[in-house]
């Protein structure tokens, strides 16, 4: 990609915290805090210090009923 330029959105392969709030209908700052305890139903990946994303399709899996592999 060259600099500068956005990647369209269902082209990612992570989805931000906010991101995962509004697809499973939860808010915002009770994403964040399971997911800072390490307690949302998909592995958070830790970017850096502050940076918390998850991976697309283990939330569109949990969005289709499979089971959450969240072994840690």
């Amino acid at each position: 990609m060259r600099k500068g330029a956005t990647q369209k959105f269902d082209d990612r392969l992570t989805m931000t915290i906010p991101e995962f709030a509004a697809a499973t209908g939860c808010s915002r700052n009770l994403a964040y805090s399971l997911a800072r305890q390490d307690k949302l139903p998909v592995p958070v990946i830790k970017l850096g210090a502050k940076r918390l994303v998850v991976s697309r399709r283990a939330v569109e899996r949990l969005l289709d009923g499979e089971v959450a592999c969240n072994d840690r």
